[in-house]
């Protein structure tokens, strides 16, 4: 997606540790209108699959997935990392480490919204080594749904998220997929 290529080279940086920040459109401060730019684009690739719901694990997947969602006229149901007073007692988990945040998760969603007739679309902003993604592959299977396919705004292809899903015969479209963040210098295949 070219807009997106132009949108990272124009306004993301480089961290130590392979981190893009792209916090100033897609995780923290939010582009709307690329963001539709975005959903549309998911919309494109995802139409042929009668998707009935979006799953995304919060924080950062639940605007991309929200705005989406508009494009397919479906729910999105989100993976919740903490347990509150107010989570469904029944509900399909899943533990999922995260690199960024150094630490495990147990994800969570309630078994109420997530049925064996479901066919899902998991979308989320990043992918680097699967985590999050299996994560949600494994709820998805607990519930008896069926996943028709993952949507990533972007994949780390230096690391081995993307190759693992593929290998794994999942329908996975990524937006752009980076090969490089060396010397800070973002290169993209």
């Amino acid at each position: 997606m070219e807009l997106l290529k132009k949108k990272i080279l124009d306004e993301a940086g480089v961290e130590e540790g392979h981190i893009l920040k792209v916090d100033s459109f897609l995780n923290h401060q939010l582009d709307i209108a690329f963001l539709n730019e975005v959903g549309k684009e998911f919309k494109r690739l995802f139409n042929d699959n009668n998707i009935t719901k979006i799953l995304t694990l919060e924080t950062s997947g639940i605007a991309i997935a929200s705005i989406a969602a508009q494009y397919f006229n479906v729910p999105v149901v989100f993976a919740k990392k903490i347990e509150t007073k107010n989570l469904d007692k029944e509900t399909y988990d899943s533990d999922v480490y995260s690199y960024t945040k150094g630490r495990t998760y147990k994800i969570r969603v309630s078994k109420k919204y997530i049925l064996p007739e479901d066919r899902i679309l998991i979308i989320d902003d990043f992918l680097a080594n699967a985590q999050a993604a299996l994560g949600l592959m494994d709820i998805i299977n607990k519930a008896g749904a069926k996943l028709e396919g993952i949507g990533i705004v972007i994949e780390k292809g230096f690391q081995d998220g993307g190759e693992l899903l593929r290998k794994k015969g999942v329908n996975l479209q990524s937006l752009v997929i980076i090969d490089s963040l060396e010397e800070n210098n973002i290169k993209f295949r």
